[in-house]
């Protein structure tokens, strides 16, 4: 980790838990705390990003009765996307109150998955938020949830601030939730458990970030756990740490031991659209693959042929994104289809030469593939 006199790009994100008080409004205090901390960040000679959920926590807030019309938070996706328009200039505004008390300038930037998926649109992105930055305000990230396609979206915003940490270039994302970082074990039902102060690769974590997340909130430490994996992976640190901690973002800009928990970045760095078909799609269906495909996709990185492919599953579609899964029922891979599912399951086992040549010869392209999961003969 760079020395704190390091001039640093961070990407620090805080979630519904964190920023949603008892009552369910907008917690004030909260932002105005990591508000302060970026502004301490700031006054160091780092520039911050911040990445915020809340825009629906605010909307259900403003439209409780007498003034609003429904007296509970509804379910319905619909619904919800009204409700984080009602709310997001809230949002803003609580962010923009509290930075405006140290002297910055809050930017509302609302982003979409496409913004990531294709490369003007990532260029372009890239360039404003860096000239927000220049300009030296506080970019302040959400996803445009108003308007975002259910079917295509990032699920979560903590995603989202990897894929926002990816375009940038940072240095350092800070993920801030209600949990120290990642333990050992739940700590509700296990008083034995111990933060895991740094993620070494090839450590299993599945077990370890299973819990759901808090009420209102949609990501939970699964989430958390695949978004820093997702930043390691395209060489951005992550940590996850507690955002009632006191100076906690400066903490992690400085590496201090104990701060959460800590993913190195990897050598490998994955574009963004690679990040979002391995960690931000949603599946939509699978395939099981024998032994001799799955060595070819993750040894030599070839597309998936019909000849290797031996199941399929889901209703997916041309694009959709779908799990490969080896002969141990093991999911090892994520890609785009390029054929849909009833024409994969027709083509299963089928040689390349039995194709009609007007049709796609690949089940997923290795453009469209990301091995996420090597065995330790694979990587040895």
């Amino acid at each position: 980790m760079p020395e704190r006199s390091t001039a640093l790009t961070v990407v620090a994100k805080i979630g519904t838990s964190s920023v949603t008080s008892a009552a369910g409004d907008v917690d004030v205090d909260a932002v105005a705390k990591l508000c302060a901390e970026v502004a301490q960040a700031r006054h160091a000679g780092h520039r911050v990003v911040v990445v915020t959920s809340g825009a629906v926590t605010a909307g259900v807030a403003a439209m409780r009765p007498p003034a609003g019309t429904l007296p509970a938070r509804p379910n319905d996706p619909i619904t919800l996307q009204a409700l984080s328009g009602i709310g997001q200039h809230r949002l803003m505004r609580v962010y923009e109150d509290a930075l405006a008390g140290h002297g910055l300038i809050a930017a509302q930037v609302l982003l979409a998955p496409h913004d990531f998926m294709h490369r003007q649109q990532y260029l372009h992105a890239r360039s404003t938020i860096v000239r927000m930055l220049d300009l030296g305000v506080v970019p302040v990230v959400n996803e445009n949830d108003a308007v975002a396609d259910d079917e295509i979206r990032f699920g979560d915003n903590d995603h989202l601030a990897a894929l926002v940490a990816h375009l940038l270039r940072a240095d350092l994302l800070v993920l801030l939730t209600d949990t120290p970082g990642l333990l050992s074990a739940d700590p509700r039902t296990d008083g034995s458990a111990i933060l895991i102060e740094e993620v070494t690769r090839g450590q299993q974590l599945g077990t370890l970030a299973r819990r759901p997340g808090t009420a209102g909130s949609s990501g939970g430490m699964a989430s958390k756990v695949a978004a820093a994996t997702m930043a390691a992976w395209s060489g951005v640190p992550a940590v996850i740490a507690a955002a009632q901690r006191p100076d906690v973002l400066a903490a992690a800009i400085a590496g201090e031991a104990g701060t959460g928990t800590r993913f190195p970045a990897e050598d490998r760095r994955l574009p963004a659209r690679k990040l979002w078909i391995a960690f931000a799609a949603r599946p939509r269906g699978g395939l099981s693959v024998d032994a001799g495909a799955r060595r070819a996709l993750v040894r030599r990185g070839t597309s998936l042929l019909p000849a290797g492919v031996t199941a399929v599953d889901g209703s997916f579609d041309l694009d959709d994104p779908v799990e490969i899964r080896g002969p141990d029922g093991v999911v090892f891979a994520r890609g785009l289809a390029r054929v849909p599912a009833a024409r994969a399951a027709e083509w299963l086992g089928r040689q390349t030469s039995d194709i009609p040549d007007d049709l796609a010869a690949e089940v997923v392209h290795r453009d469209d593939l990301v091995v996420v999961k090597y065995s330790e003969e694979e990587v040895s």
